[in-house]
């Protein structure tokens, strides 16, 4: 699982890096205003069909039977599976596009409906979004591609296909801007070309895997698809339900002043690093792994992986969540101002950084809890959970925003992210499904005071760091990041939370490993 984590991670890692040059090119070219919230907006429809029908809801279902299939019956049958699984999706998707372009202002409505109140506003929304929606259609397809390869326990090729995603949205705003109405169209027809161009990254690297994929196939209802099926329509909510918290924050945020939904965003995007290169990373190769063990009734083993991807993924968020709570005003400085973003955005955007780094733990946990239930073929229960932390993310932005505007958005969303993962922590351990050990029931303590006191550490030199000016931040930031790093590690090792020495061993065993799952 460490090998698997490291190698989603680091491309993870890769991506989010030049994530944040991308959304540093957009802040200087679009900022925080009408035109940015229009296109974040369209960029919002897609990514949250394709983690709740892609990511989420296709990969707690289809995963698991995957990797049983391959390890009971082969190959063969494996990849009969996957090519009807993906005959289906092709059909269906293509339907739900078509349908979406064309009743794309109905659907904005919903999504958006605070900007109606501006014609202009929403009808550049509604444009961006028809020329956006294609991607939905390639990048689920990139999704079910990417389930094969993580069932064959090759994650490179899945986890460095988003870069395409940030390289073409940069040469397209940089390249065609002058050749579309706006800089926001030319993102826009770059979102979709990294859509095809995903696809086919991850395509190769399955024929090279020795399992390629062919699409054109009349759809079957073959009993294994109608089994992933069943499955996948409960975890459309309960695996997705962050991106459903996330939707609630843009319609809710549509209603605020102008801005509001482009402060979220930004904010959001730094959120997203740690809950990215962590959360996805230990979830992703943690449920093959997982599947396999609970297929083969290793019980003992099972506890033992869901102990450790807690204890791995709470060495790395909690420092992470401490860093963004403590630092949001510089690091905001130091990615975004610049051009059409200023100084008064950059602390709307921190305050909402903030606050939803209050929730970091709580997502990455959600995402380690939920390989729980569906290695065990259950998508039902996380989905009572899931509707649930919805209901109280809506009742919570209404309560909040009338306070706080934005950062009440942001709060409520970690709040109920808690709650989520709190409720999912509980069930598991209530069936037997996840005992924590003595080992992480000694680290988890001393993990939060060495967090706390690097809070204080980086508060303390933030004072003395900033303000400062031109290029100087960036190493003042480096400088304050390396600094907070330092001490949080210097302290969990002197707490005994963690054995540096025990790690090097592990990463020296790694190393010896066959390079099996990063070599796709």
């Amino acid at each position: 699982m460490l090998k698997g984590v490291l190698t989603v991670g680091g491309w993870t890692m890769a991506s989010r890096v030049l994530g944040f040059a991308r959304d540093m090119l957009i802040a200087a070219r679009l900022g925080a205003g009408p035109m940015a919230d229009a296109f974040f907006v369209a960029l919002k429809l897609p990514n949250l069909f394709r983690r709740l029908f892609g990511e989420g809801a296709f990969n707690a279902a289809f995963v698991p039977a995957f990797a049983g299939t391959l390890a009971v019956q082969g190959p063969r049958v494996a990849q009969q599976l996957a090519e009807r699984m993906a005959a289906l999706m092709t059909l269906w998707l293509s339907l739900l596009v078509v349908l979406g372009i064309l009743a794309m202002p109905q659907l904005m409505t919903v999504l958006a409906p605070g900007f109606t109140d501006d014609p202009a506003k929403f009808a550049l929304a509604v444009e961006l979004t028809r020329i956006t929606f294609p991607y939905l259609l390639l990048i689920c397809l990139t999704a079910l591609v990417s389930g094969v390869l993580n069932g064959l326990d090759r994650f490179a090729a899945a986890a460095a296909a988003p870069i395409f995603f940030n390289l073409l949205s940069m040469a397209s705003l940089i390249m065609l801007a002058p050749f579309v109405a706006t800089p926001a169209h030319a993102l826009a027809w770059g979102v979709t070309a990294s859509g095809a161009v995903q696809l086919g990254l991850v395509l190769w690297a399955c024929a090279r895997a020795g399992m390629a994929l062919h699409f054109l196939r009349l759809p079957s209802l073959a009993p294994e698809v109608r089994q992933v099926l069943r499955r996948m329509i409960p975890g459309i909510i309960g695996a997705g339900v962050t991106q459903l918290n996330l939707a609630v924050d843009v319609i809710i945020a549509s209603f605020l002043p102008a801005g509001a939904v482009s402060y979220l965003y930004y904010a959001d995007r730094v959120g997203q690093l740690p809950l990215g290169v962590i959360g996805a990373a230990v979830g992703t190769a943690m449920l093959p792994l997982l599947s396999r063990q609970v297929r083969a009734g290793e019980t003992l083993s099972a506890h033992r992986t869901m102990n450790r991807a807690m204890e791995m993924s709470l060495l790395l968020c909690l420092p992470a969540a401490a860093g963004q709570a403590a630092a949001a005003w510089p690091i905001v400085q130091v990615l975004f101002v610049r051009g059409a973003f200023g100084p008064a955005e950059a602390s709307a955007t921190a305050a909402a950084l903030a606050a939803y780094a209050v929730g970091l733990p709580a997502y990455v946990l959600v995402k380690v809890y939920a390989p729980g239930f569906f290695a065990r073929g259950d998508t039902a229960t996380p989905v009572k959970v899931g509707l649930a932390a919805v209901a109280l993310n809506l009742a919570l932005n209404l309560l909040l925003t009338r306070y706080l505007s934005h950062v009440g958005v942001a709060l409520a969303t970690a709040l109920s992210a808690w709650f989520n993962a709190g409720m999912l922590g509980w069930l598991l351990n209530r069936r037997g499904q996840m005992i924590l050990d003595r080992r992480l029931r000694h680290a988890v303590p001393r993990l939060l005071l060495a967090a706390a006191l690097m809070a204080v550490v980086i508060l303390t030199l933030e004072r003395m760091l900033f303000p400062v000016a031109g290029l100087l931040r960036f190493l003042a930031l480096a400088v304050l990041v390396g600094a907070g790093g330092a001490v949080y590690f210097a302290t969990a090792q002197l707490l005994g939370a963690i054995r540096l020495q025990e790690l090097r061993g592990m990463l020296r065993r790694r190393r010896k490993l066959p390079a099996t799952a990063g070599s796709a």
